[in-house]
Formats: C-alpha cells, sequence, structure tokens
C-alpha cells in the first residue's frame, strides 16, 4: 500500500488516525489501555492521549513497543510509523499556540482536515462566521474569568482559519442556529447589526448553507443534543489517511471528540431533526435582516 504524502493534510488527522489504529489494535488483542500500557512501561493517561490523537509529539520506539505487543502485521507497523512521520508536520496553527489551549488546537487542526462542518449552536455563532468585533466582544467577556487574552492575535488567528471558507469545491460548511443566537446583541447593537450583515454576505457563498430554527417551532433534537459540530473528512487517495467523521462538543472547561460510530450517528440524527424544523435559507436570510433593521431602530 502507498504511504505516498498529501502535502495538504494537516498533521491532526494523522495523529487521529494513528491513535484510532492503535486502539483498534489493542482491542483486537483483547487488552485493555492498562493492561497494554504496563507492558509497554508507560501510564495509562498516556496510551489513553495516544490513541485519541492529543500527543504532539509520538516517538517511533513508543509505536514499535505497542505493535510488538499488539502482534501487528508488518504492514500495519510499517503505514503507523510512516503516520508518525506525517504527525510530525506542522500545522500553520501551531504558530498560534500561545493564543490556543490544547483541545482547541486539536479542533483547529480537524476543521483543516475537514471536507465538511455542520455546527448546530444556542447561544453563539459558530467561529468560521464571526467578525472580527464580534469575536473582540465574546473574549472581553471572557477576560472576566481573568484570562489574559490578546485580542489582536485571537482576531488575526480567527481570520487565518476563515480562509477555509475559500476553498469553494472542497470544503462546505453547514450551520443551523437558534434564534436567540440572532436575539442576543453580543457587543452591543452597532456591532451585532454588522455581524448579522456579516452573515447575510458570508451565506450568499456557494459552498455555505446557513439556517434558523425560529423561537416558535415543534420540539427537536437539538433541544437535548446541545451545541455539537460534525466533521466529515475526504476520501484519500492514500487509504491509510481515511479517517471516519467526528463530533466535537465543546464544554466551559473541556471538549470531548465522539468518533464511534453509534455516538455520530446520533448526532447525525440531531442534525436530520433540527433541519426539519429550520427555516429555509432564503427565509433564514429574511429573518437576519429584518433583525438587523431591529437592531438599527
Amino acid at each position: 500500500m502507498s504511504t505516498e504524502s498529501n502535502a495538504a493534510t494537516p498533521p491532526t488527522l494523522p495523529r487521529r488516525v494513528l491513535g484510532r489504529r492503535l486502539r483498534e489494535l489493542r482491542e483486537v488483542a483483547g487488552m485493555s489501555r492498562a493492561n497494554a500500557a504496563r507492558r509497554c512501561e508507560m501510564g495509562a493517561q498516556t496510551l489513553w492521549r495516544l490513541e485519541s490523537g492529543r500527543n504532539s509529539e509520538t516517538k517511533k520506539m513508543v509505536v514499535n513497543a505497542l505493535c510488538d505487543t499488539y502482534g501487528a502485521s508488518v504492514e500495519d507497523r510499517r503505514e503507523l510509523l510512516w503516520l508518525v512521520e506525517e504527525s510530525r508536520k506542522d500545522g500553520w496553527w501551531q504558530s498560534y499556540a500561545d493564543a490556543m489551549v490544547p483541545e482547541v488546537e486539536m479542533y483547529f487542526g480537524l476543521e483543516q482536515a475537514a471536507c465538511e462542518v455542520f455546527s448546530w449552536q444556542t447561544a453563539t455563532l459558530p467561529g468560521l462566521l464571526q467578525s472580527s468585533d464580534y469575536r473582540r466582544a465574546l473574549w472581553e467577556v471572557a477576560k472576566s474569568l481573568g484570562k489574559p487574552v490578546d485580542l489582536d492575535r485571537e482576531v488575526s488567528l480567527l481570520q487565518r482559519r476563515q480562509e477555509r471558507l475559500q476553498d469553494m469545491s472542497g470544503f462546505t460548511l453547514g450551520v443551523a442556529l437558534s434564534e436567540s443566537v440572532l436575539r442576543h446583541p453580543t457587543g452591543g447593537v452597532e456591532t451585532m447589526a454588522h455581524q448579522l450583515d456579516h452573515l447575510v454576505e458570508m451565506s450568499a457563498l456557494p459552498n455555505i448553507s446557513l439556517r434558523v430554527v425560529p423561537f416558535l417551532t415543534p420540539d427537536h433534537l437539538g433541544l437535548t443534543a446541545k451545541d455539537f459540530i460534525y466533521l466529515a473528512f475526504p476520501d484519500h487517495l492514500n487509504p491509510v489517511l481515511t479517517e471516519p467523521p467526528v463530533v466535537y462538543v465543546e464544554g466551559f472547561s473541556g471538549a470531548l471528540y465522539l468518533d464511534k460510530q453509534s455516538e455520530v450517528a446520533q448526532y447525525q440524527a440531531a442534525r436530520r431533526s433540527i433541519l426539519q424544523v429550520a427555516l429555509d435559507e432564503r427565509d433564514t436570510q429574511r429573518l437576519i435582516e429584518a433583525t438587523a433593521r431591529e437592531y438599527r431602530a
């Protein structure tokens, strides 16, 4: 099997593929994570980080030891060691490490690798659709927690992320918003009016679908699923880099990455349920434009 690298592949994807493949080998071998870690003289938490794609750098000797423990085939070992090499490449977002927490850094890498993102939001707009002033307003709120924030760096990072939207043929963004996101004047009425103008402008792009779930709507699974982001990845010429979809669920002090087929299926069902009650794209645009006029009244 070819292990030619795709130069555009962000390192986060090989890191996740490496972790998933190692986890699958362990499970086929019938070993618990604690048992496998003990045999390889490493901590169970360290192995968990490796299997979940959270290791920033993985040593080949560690992967070789795990392959020995699991009885991996020569082909599996070769592919895993190649993934180690691929995972060591730097992504552009790593130069913004001072402006990110580790969990978010991993998400940015997945976002860059994805061919499709769907976001359900009930409180704030997703970063890819935020204006600079809206982003600054959110970080002003975060300052109340005592976190040092370089607003210029945050805005620069945001703008770099949004360059992903320029890939009209290789990336699609679907967003479903609760009407409450539009109604809360984040940053004040002027900032919010400009933000809504920005939403209308962005929703005109052919690779963006924006729909709003109004207040007066039937019950739907978005009420129980809470906010989530679904990411799907392209098929690669090199099948080693093929990765199944993942769901990102961000909390107040941490985040979850869900990739089990049963978990992803539940969020896909939630997505369908949300879109069944959401306004279509044209009515969504009308609602956003009307709300912007209200802010300016």
